[in-house]
């Protein structure tokens, strides 16, 4: 069996569809539905069964519990890269996946798990894997470095293999239920359909109105990453996931409004309470991904928003 944590959430779901691809439908996912929109998510795809978070989490260290697990695709956190409630992310992120990483581990199970480029703070230092390069700037950042610390700290003692990919600005189909922390082409979507105009915060930390740079990754190449991995098992380690090509907030927005012909871009005055936690330039260093085997081109901007427009419209156009 596989297993998915937060199997009805945008990644867990779709490597859920990647597996069905695959021919795999021997999977548990784990989640919580309290959000019954995310139902939406796991309506089209086949798993063997479901288990609500925390029901699984009660019993990760029972006996003979984790026996017929070939993998865990370990996906489940608290995304928010607004919540400050230390406590309550620390739970969710850091406890939660040693939990799961030592269940993996105790019976030779392999565990991928989501860790995230908001490890790299402002990206002052690059965004190589290299402890001199991650300074994070948010508590949601901070858990995910603290478990990827963990992970190193205890590597060399573990023979079953654990591989974290740091996930760039994903983005693609099943997104719909994160509300505010949908993608920007998600929501440029909707801005052009409600009033035809893309909002972009103005200038900050030195960019131009605009001008702030994100490596934007499609979801489907995330989920082909993941996959790679678990049919790889000789691979072990901690990696970025992205285009490795950083592109402006201004050619996304340009990227919509194309594709559906009509528009403008409207400034908007950048928010006091994202000053100082927020990343305005990232870029993948994917050297680490290809020195291991990984070949496969990721899809750029105008390809990967011309594709999942093309998803999210359907009928529309």
């Amino acid at each position: 069996m596989i297993i998915v944590t937060g199997g009805a959430g945008f990644i867990g779901s779709n490597l859920i569809r990647g597996l069905n691809q695959r021919g795999e439908t021997n999977i548990l996912v784990v989640d919580n539905l309290t959000n019954g929109q995310k139902m939406h998510n796991l309506a089209d795809l086949d798993i063997a069964d479901y288990m609500d978070k925390a029901e699984f989490i009660a019993k990760i260290e029972a006996p003979g519990f984790f026996k017929d697990v070939r993998a865990v695709l370990h996906q489940g956190a608290c995304s928010a890269t607004t919540e400050w409630n230390g406590h309550y992310v620390m739970i969710n992120n850091y406890d939660y996946s040693k939990r799961l990483l030592h269940a993996c581990v105790a019976n030779n199970s392999a565990f991928l798990y989501a860790s995230s480029a908001s490890v790299y703070g402002a990206g002052q230092s690059g965004f190589q894997v290299d402890r001199g390069c991650e300074q994070p700037i948010n508590m949601y950042a901070y858990s995910k470095f603290q478990f990827d610390q963990y992970v190193r700290r205890v590597g060399g003692e573990i023979k079953s293999p654990v591989v974290g990919l740091r996930y760039f600005n994903v983005y693609g189909a099943r997104e719909q239920h994160k509300g505010a922390m949908s993608s920007t082409i998600f929501h440029f979507n909707q801005q052009i359909i409600n009033s035809g105009q893309v909002r972009l915060f103005e200038g900050c930390d030195g960019f131009g109105d605009g001008e702030q740079q994100r490596d934007f990754v499609y979801v489907d190449d995330v989920v082909d990453v993941n996959l790679w991995f678990l049919e790889h098992p000789e691979q072990c380690g901690i990696y970025n996931v992205g285009t490795g090509k950083a592109e402006t907030f201004n050619v996304v927005a340009q990227a919509v409004i194309d594709w559906h012909g009509h528009g403008s871009i409207q400034y908007i005055p950048f928010p006091e309470h994202l000053k100082g936690s927020y990343q305005s330039y990232t870029q993948a260093d994917i050297s680490r991904l290809r020195h291991v085997g990984y070949e496969k081109k990721f899809s750029d901007v105008k390809d990967g928003v011309s594709r999942y427009l093309d998803h999210l419209n359907e009928g529309v156009k």
